[in-house]
């Protein structure tokens, strides 16, 4: 088995939320998506279908399911896509009441990827694409204690979750949009030294910050930071490391044809991105492999698809279970060396971005072979 950490990200939309049946109805989730994707062009695969089916992913015996089939082919980790708002938390049921409470949990571990961005009205979004913002990602400081304070009595002190030199991993995903919720870079230092120190206060060495960087932004709401101000702030944060959550934040979408994309240019783009973030940033880079991209079931199906912006994007092509072997190769060889070798992969279940490792009609579990082959089983 390999010692590289492979962790792949799990975006947790396909269960029932109170908040989904106030935007979108009493029982919807994004498998409704799913189910009402269309081709975009010809020969463009959709819509897909889950091998499993639309299954309850809060359900523990499905978690079960996932857990078995991620730790079977080489998967170490889940990094949840975990929400919370200025009013509490969104989409917790799958780790709370699903992966949590499944028999055979302590098979992977576990980590938080704080998805701080605005939530948007792209379920599906009209090709006007205005989006109306639903929740705000910017959190005041007195929410981020509150946040921190759940997860660090809830998460962080279980067994099976992801340690490095004993400290709790977790992640911001839009790091300009937390300073600016604190109200500017001091406040969002002392806002990380009072959560380090709560860390500490229960019995952690310390925290292990980990920060999304990126080139590109996709949401319509995503903050951009400029190189200097992002070097500044990982400093000043004490970040321990950096990654990237897909693809899509690294490449050059002026060479990509519209809409029928390449993966294979996709790739050119990231490995480039990961050279540059280890020459440039003060920690180390841990890259990721994107399954795919597709983000069209985000869109209204009988709306035309021209280039307006995410979800309206290039979709890539070529993203074959070669193509991906190939890629995992190149993180692989990437981080070797590294103290604490982690490979992030985008993800396990984004369904409706085309980028996911649980089987499908076509392909079955031909994805996630490649990760066993690349990396081992546990």
């Amino acid at each position: 088995m390999s010692s590289i950490e492979v962790a792949a990200y799990y975006f947790p939309n396909f269960h029932r939320d109170a908040r989904n049946d106030a935007w979108h109805g009493p029982g919807w989730t994004e498998w409704e998506l799913v189910r009402a994707a269309r081709p975009r062009y010809p020969g463009h695969c959709q819509p897909i279908e889950p091998a499993w089916g639309c299954f309850d992913e809060a359900d523990p015996a499905w978690a079960a399911r996932e857990i078995d089939l991620a730790a079977d082919h080489g998967i170490t980790a889940f990094f949840y896509d975990y929400y919370w708002y200025e009013d509490g938390p969104f989409l917790e049921a799958q780790l709370e009441h699903g992966f949590l409470q499944a028999p055979n949990r302590r098979r992977l571990k576990f980590a938080l990827m704080w998805a701080n961005h605005d939530w948007l009205d792209i379920h599906p979004a009209k090709h006007v694409n205005r989006p109306q913002t639903l929740a705000r990602g910017a959190l005041s400081p007195e929410a981020f204690r509150r946040f921190t304070d759940h997860a660090i009595a809830r998460y962080f002190g279980q067994p099976n979750h992801l340690l490095i030199d004993g400290c709790p991993y977790f992640t911001i995903y839009e790091l300009g949009t937390f300073i600016a919720g604190m109200g500017g870079i001091e406040g969002a230092v002392a806002a990380i030294d009072d959560f380090r120190a709560r860390v500490r206060a229960a019995g952690f060495p310390g925290l292990h910050l980990n920060v999304s960087v990126w080139s590109v932004c996709v949401l319509p709401s995503e903050r951009a930071m400029g190189s200097r101000a992002q070097l500044d702030a990982l400093r000043r944060l004490g970040v321990a490391s950096a990654g990237t959550y897909a693809w899509a934040h690294c490449i050059d979408w002026s060479r990509q044809a519209f809409p029928r994309g390449s993966y294979a240019a996709a790739a050119e783009d990231n490995y480039a991105a990961w050279e540059r973030y280890r020459a440039s940033l003060p920690v180390p880079y841990q890259p990721n492999v994107s399954m795919g991209w597709d983000p069209s079931p985000r869109t209204v199906q009988s709306d035309g698809y021209g280039p307006c912006g995410y979800p309206f994007t290039s979709i890539l092509d070529g993203n074959s279970p070669r193509a991906f072997a190939a890629a995992l190769r190149c993180a692989r060889d990437f981080v070797a060396g590294q103290a604490h070798p982690l490979v992030t992969l985008n993800a396990w279940n984004e369904w409706t971005e085309g980028s996911y490792l649980l089987p499908d009609i076509g392909h079955g579990t031909a994805y996630l072979e490649q990760v066993r082959a690349v990396f081992g089983a546990g």
